[in-house]
């Protein structure tokens, strides 16, 4: 990498593009969805928001801070966690939004120069499931400085590293290239998919559906789907105000969504309990037998 390198960013999601496509929806970003190894997907974002800028006259963002908000917003409700690459001229590196738990990550200088903290990818392991003694040495190496090594060679060994756990990106898709020419690669791969804004109803319909089959299923309901909406939509406001105030879009989206998460929570959960009810007095009526409450 060097000074007129482009800029770029894969976001890797440890899912299949089943699980991840109604998430992704949420994002209204032009995205590519592909298969990417055993139990991952990729989604190539066509790259506007940290080449065109914001608002009219605004600077473009930094691509690290737009894919990390991303990767929050995607990780935010879900049962997988996602890995942001990203890369300019001056830096590179990845960030892992897992949850609720506190984005880590780690960047190299363009010539491969160390910039992190070495405990992060330590925890970076961990969140990951990597085996603790021979993944968790090859990433420790990535920490440490190596003047044949720039930050291109030291993406490469990271995505070599996370192979050992199903991760295999499609054909074309290589760190240090532009935005642009990502998108055109993975566009040419067959599996790839679009990911296009629907509308609010049915990207919520098929979130809904694809999180109620999932781990996160009994979360829906009950008083477990109370108490995780209520978070969301507490933890949601401050985050959206505070990326708003940054003029962060990526960190924006990442708090409406998590506040669209936690209402749509209180309000499914509201539904089925309405349905529950619904289907106790059908059946009650069917059975013959009037319900009069408790005796």
């Amino acid at each position: 990498m060097n000074a007129t390198s482009p800029v770029g960013a894969l976001l890797l999601c440890r899912a299949e593009p089943e699980a991840v496509r109604p998430v992704a929806h949420l994002l209204r970003e032009r995205m590519l969805l592909a298969p990417a190894g055993d139990g991952w997907s990729v989604l190539v974002p066509e790259g506007k928001p940290w080449r065109d800028g914001g608002a009219e006259g605004a600077d473009a963002e930094p691509v690290d801070r737009v894919v990390a908000g991303w990767a929050a917003a995607l990780a935010v409700g879900s049962a997988w966690p996602v890995l942001a690459l990203w890369w300019d001229g001056e830096r590179a590196g990845h960030t892992l939004a897992s949850g609720f738990r506190r984005p880590v990550g780690y960047v190299w200088l363009a010539d491969g120069t160390p910039a992190g903290e070495d405990e992060a990818m330590r925890t970076f392991a961990e969140r990951l499931g990597l085996d603790p003694v021979p993944d968790v040495q090859a990433l420790e190496a990535l920490t440490r400085p190596d003047p044949d090594v720039d930050a291109r060679i030291r993406l490469r060994e990271l995505l070599a590293v996370l192979g050992r756990i199903g991760l295999a990106l499609p054909p074309g898709l290589d760190p240090d290239m532009p935005g642009d020419r990502l998108y055109a690669a993975a566009d040419e791969r067959p599996e790839a998919e679009p990911i296009t804004w629907t509308g609010w109803r049915g990207a919520v319909r098929a979130e809904l559906d694809a999180v109620e089959n999932s781990r996160l299923g009994p979360w829906l309901r009950g008083p477990r789907a109370r108490l995780l909406g209520g978070a969301q939509v507490a933890a949601g406001l401050p985050l959206a105000l505070w990326g708003m105030g940054r003029r962060s879009g990526g960190w924006a989206c990442a708090g409406v969504l998590l506040m669209t998460h936690g209402a749509l929570g209180l309000a499914y959960d509201r539904f089925r309990a309405g349905e529950g009810e619904g289907a106790a007095g059908v059946s009650a009526r069917g059975s013959g037998v009037e319900s009069t409450g408790p005796l």
